[in-house]
């Protein structure tokens, strides 16, 4: 897929996350007192968007407005820092840029919990001089973009002037339009445009039709495309999955795949990104809702809004996959993937080793080390790193079946191979709460320690379980071996 070139309109908005222990009840009043420790800023609302888009490789320009305002400032600077294009991002000295703060409070060893949010925005419709420097601003640089994307937030800035102006600029230069529309009983202002997508609640205030199937879906999908002259609506069905309603009235149902769901914060965005980076790179219809459809199911795995990576969804779609295929991970994507987890205040626990010959001993040791947190990740020599450990005749088994052995194991949630005399690199990028190693070793030692006391992570020495051992397997198959020929001889 190649990278897409995407135009995203809409409001762009600033999140703030202030994170800290919420453990006690004010005397003043009965409410939470959050003891705050941390805080965070990300992109949100159409500036998600985008930074979705980077993250799917897309080349990404942003047309939206902001306050002339300290928050204003941090968002297009997040913006620039993720390599989103900002020039066509308008600055209204006359009202604030919309920030979202949440306040989120940890208690013990459960997940963090969202205690208030606080909305700073203005949502009155932009001033008529702002439509015309966007849309001049879009106008001048149209044939750069091979899709658009239209995030409305009701936030002031998708006026019916401007996207009318947009929609039928785009329809002249044969460039499609994605909408996310927002929640209300008048789309006229989307008229026109390729393809909107709009998730149930929205669906049944825009068509009046209550959704109880997907037969529903689709009767409501066709409707807007008659009345709206659409090409495309998508109506997404959360746990029923998506529906492709098109203006011939050809519909599809993509069901969704079971999940876990911790948050589904930033679904939406992510569908309507996917879509854009797989329409805009020249995939059809179909296969782009799949692809959304996947991103969407990982997406709602995460905490708050995250982005995917291309690579993550990429290992998602791998077919015919062994057991447990989706536990191996890159060292890139391990470090996103720890992240997640120590921001959901989960426990990771690291271990490493050869496991060449999987034997009972291993598998007593990964077992006692998953019982310390709720999330064991093993490291994994690579056959080049075995090989100079332990010499030119070994492994005796591949990595690549190292891997998958390891990886069907209940009691590991991800492997990943390395290529270094060490896991020094690796024991960085997951920063696990506790390291766990076998046999007797002194702490300082021990490849990671600095790292570890860096932040207060623990070592645990695990004994290893007498009488087994690769080496030893090796040599007692060659004896076997040997007292067969000489029988035999």
């Amino acid at each position: 897929m190649r990278p897409a070139k995407v135009l995203v309109l809409g409001d762009m908005i600033l999140d703030r996350y202030t994170y800290g222990n919420a453990q006690r009840i004010s005397q003043e009043s009965p409410v939470i007192v959050l003891h705050a420790d941390e805080q965070e800023l990300r992109l949100g609302g159409a500036a998600n968007v985008c930074n979705m888009l980077r993250g799917l490789d897309c080349h990404v320009v942003a047309a939206g407005v902001h306050g002339r305002d300290e928050s204003g400032s941090q968002m297009v600077e997040l913006a620039q820092q993720s390599g989103i294009d900002t020039r066509l991002i308008a600055c209204d000295a006359s009202r604030p840029t919309t920030l979202k703060e949440r306040f989120v409070g940890r208690a013990g060893s459960r997940h963090p919990s969202q205690i208030l949010r606080v909305d700073h925005e203005q949502t009155e419709a932009i001033a008529d001089w702002l439509v015309e420097k966007i849309y001049s601003g879009i106008e001048n640089q149209i044939e750069d973009f091979d899709v658009i994307l239209i995030s409305d937030y009701a936030k002031g800035v998708c006026t019916p002037k401007l996207l009318q102006m947009v929609i039928q600029l785009a329809n002249k230069h044969n460039i499609p339009t994605l909408v996310d529309p927002m929640r209300g009983h008048d789309y006229e202002r989307y008229r026109g445009a390729t393809l909107l997508k709009a998730n149930r609640i929205e669906t049944e205030l825009a068509s009046g039709v209550t959704l109880k199937t997907v037969a529903d879906a689709s009767a409501a999908g066709s409707q807007l495309c008659q009345q709206l002259d659409l090409q495309d609506v998508i109506v997404t069905l959360d746990r029923d999955g998506m529906a492709l309603v098109s203006r011939d009235g050809v519909s599809c149902h993509f069901p969704t795949q079971a999940r876990s769901v911790y948050d589904i914060t930033g679904a939406g965005d992510m569908v309507l990104a996917m879509l854009g980076a797989c329409l805009g790179s020249g995939l059809d219809r179909e296969d782009s809702v799949r692809l959304a459809n996947v991103a969407a199911g990982l997406e709602v795995e995460k905490s708050g809004v995250a982005v995917i990576p291309l690579a993550e969804i990429e290992a998602e779609l791998r077919t015919d996959l062994l057991p447990g295929q989706k536990k191996i991970v890159t060292h890139q994507q391990i470090a996103a993937i720890a992240e997640e987890h120590h921001r959901r205040g989960e426990k990771i626990v690291f271990t490493n080793g050869c496991f060449d010959l999987l034997h009972f001993g291993h598998v007593t040791n990964l077992t006692e080390a998953s019982k310390m947190g709720e999330v064991l990740v093993v490291g994994l020599n690579s056959d080049a790193s075995v090989s100079k450990l332990k010499g030119p005749t070994r492994p005796v088994i591949s990595e690549t079946e190292r891997s998958a052995m390891l990886a069907a194991l209940s009691c590991v949630d991800y492997v990943v191979v390395f290529g270094e005399d060490t896991p020094y690199d690796l024991i960085k990028a997951v920063r696990p709460d506790i390291l766990v190693k076998g046999g007797h070793y002194v702490p300082e030692e021990i490849p990671g320690y600095d790292i570890l006391q860096e932040y207060g992570g623990e070592i645990r020495l695990v004994d290893i379980v007498g009488g087994f051992s690769t080496t030893d397997i090796i040599q007692k198959v060659a004896a076997n071996e040997t007292i067969r020929r000489t029988a035999a001889a």
